[in-house]
C-alpha cells in the first residue's frame, strides 16, 4: 500500500483539527500542550545505532547532523498510547472547524496572501479559498505548526515498535529531506507524530507532493512565508483528482419521503436525476450540473443534507474523514463570504441543541464557573465547570450537560 498522508491519518485516527476554541477540545492539535523533553534511554540509543548501521540511503554527514541531538521522547509514546477516540457530531465539529475566529482569521489570511494564492490557483488549478481552508484546519493559518523535533519524534515511534515499520519509513524520508537541503535539522519541527509545517505533511507525503513554489531551491513548508506549503497542498489536491470550478458539495433540501437508502457516497446520479426526485438547493432551485453527485446525510434524516461531487473525494485523499472534508469545504465557503449551514441539526443525546449548550456555558461562566468560552462544544473545560457547579450546589457530580442542569442555572 502506498503510504500517504491519508493512510497516516487513518492510522492515527486523527482529523488534525488544530487547537480548540471556547469550551471544546479538538481531536488533535499541532500545538504543544506539554513539554517534550528527551530522556536517557539505553534501548533507544542502541536502536539508533542499529538503524544507522543498516541504513545506507543517506550520507554519513546527514546522519551525523540529524542524530547529533536526537533523543527519546516519552511524551510522544504517551500521546500515541492515549489517543482518545472522539466521536464529535458534525455540528460540534463545524462549531470548531468553522468557528467565528477561524472564519475571521481565514478571511484575513486569504486577503493577506491573495496574490500568492491566486498564482498557486493558476498553476495547480485548485481554488485559493480551498487551499486557505486546509491551512486553517491544519495549523490555524500557520499559528500552530508544532515545535517538536521531527527526527526525535519519528525515531521514538519507530523504536517503540507498535507501528515501527511505518515510522521507520517516515524517519528515512525525513533524513532524505535533510539530505536534499530543504531544511536544517533544527528547523525540522512538527507535531508529536511527525506531521510538519503549515499544512502538516508527514515526511513520505512531503516526498511525493511538496514543491518549491518560491524558486529558492528548497521546498520549505516550515518557513514563516507559507508559499511553499500552500502550493504543496494545492499540488497534493491536484494529483488527487481536483477539478477546478467544481464545488466540494452543496447543502440541499430533501423532499418529504426521501429514501434514505439512496444516500451515501457510493450512490451517484446526475444533479438532474436528483432534482427529478425533488432534491433542491437551500433556496429551492435545482443544483447545477457539476458532474456525478451523491447525497450524504451525516446526522441522518434529522440533520442537514449535502449533494457532493468529485472534489469531495479529492479532499478525502488528504484526510479520509467525512467530517474533515465537510469542515474544509464549509470553511472554504465561509472564507468566501457564504453563510453557515442552514439545515437543522438534531438535539444531542442529552436533548440539548447547540443554542442551549451555548446558553449553559454562558450561565456557568457568569456564576463563576468559567468554561473559557461559549461555543456549544462540550469539552474538558466545560465538564470541569459543570462538575464544580454541581459540587457547589450539593448535586450529584457527573460533569454532564443536561436540560435539568440548564434549568437550575437560569
Amino acid at each position: 500500500m502506498q503510504v500517504t498522508r491519508r493512510t497516516t491519518l487513518a492510522t492515527l485516527g486523527a482529523a488534525l483539527l488544530s487547537g480548540c476554541v471556547g469550551g471544546g477540545t479538538g481531536p488533535v492539535s499541532a500545538r504543544n500542550t506539554t513539554q517534550y523533553r528527551a530522556v536517557s534511554n539505553a534501548g533507544f540509543d542502541a536502536w539508533v545505532a542499529n538503524f544507522r548501521a543498516r541504513t545506507n540511503s543517506v550520507s554519513t554527514s546527514t546522519m551525523n547532523a540529524a542524530f547529533r541531538n536526537v533523543g527519546y521522547l516519552p511524551e510522544v509514546i504517551e500521546r500515541d498510547r492515549n489517543q482518545t477516540e472522539f466521536k464529535r457530531s458534525l455540528q460540534d465539529y463545524l462549531a470548531i472547524a468553522a468557528s467565528d475566529e477561524r472564519v475571521s482569521k481565514g478571511r484575513a489570511a486569504y486577503a493577506r496572501h491573495r496574490s500568492t494564492l491566486a498564482r498557486i490557483e493558476q498553476r495547480y488549478g485548485v481554488e485559493a479559498h480551498v487551499v486557505a481552508a486546509v491551512w486553517g484546519l491544519e495549523s490555524f493559518y500557520g499559528e500552530r505548526r508544532g515545535d517538536i523535533p521531527v527526527i526525535s519524534a519519528v525515531a521514538t515511534l519507530a523504536y517503540d515498535g507498535r507501528r515501527g515499520a511505518f515510522f521507520e519509513k517516515q524517519l528515512v524520508a525525513a533524513l532524505k529531506i535533510l539530505e536534499n537541503g530543504d531544511v536544517p535539522v533544527d528547523r525540522m519541527t512538527g507535531s508529536w507524530a511527525g506531521a510538519m509545517g503549515h499544512t502538516q505533511f508527514i515526511p513520505t507525503s512531503y516526498a511525493l507532493f511538496a514543491v518549491d513554489f518560491t524558486g529558492d531551491g528548497r521546498r520549505d513548508i516550515w518557513a514563516d512565508d507559507p508559499s511553499d506549503a500552500l502550493a504543496s497542498t494545492a499540488a497534493y489536491l491536484a494529483k488527487s483528482g481536483w477539478t477546478k470550478g467544481q464545488p466540494w458539495g452543496v447543502e440541499v433540501r430533501l423532499p418529504d419521503g426521501f429514501n434514505a437508502g439512496l444516500a451515501g457516497r457510493k450512490s451517484t446520479r446526475s444533479p438532474a436525476d436528483w432534482a427529478a426526485m425533488g432534491v433542491r438547493d437551500m433556496d429551492g432551485g435545482r443544483v447545477p450540473n457539476h458532474g456525478a453527485a451523491s447525497i450524504i446525510i451525516p446526522e441522518g434524516m434529522a440533520g442537514p443534507a449535502f449533494m457532493t461531487f468529485g472534489n469531495f473525494t479529492a479532499i478525502t485523499r488528504y484526510n479520509n474523514s467525512e467530517s474533515y472534508v465537510i469542515g474544509v469545504g464549509h470553511l472554504s465557503d465561509r472564507i468566501l463570504g457564504l453563510g453557515p449551514i442552514r439545515g437543522d441539526f438534531p438535539p444531542d443525546e442529552n436533548g440539548m441543541t447547540l443554542k442551549t449548550r451555548k446558553e449553559m456555558q454562558r450561565l456557568l461562566t457568569a456564576k463563576g464557573f468559567d468554561t473559557e468560552g461559549a461555543d456549544g462544544v462540550i469539552g474538558s473545560k466545560t465538564r470541569a465547570a459543570i462538575s464544580a457547579y454541581q459540587a457547589s450546589r450539593n448535586m450529584a457530580v457527573t460533569g454532564e450537560p443536561s436540560l435539568s442542569l440548564l434549568a437550575s442555572l437560569r
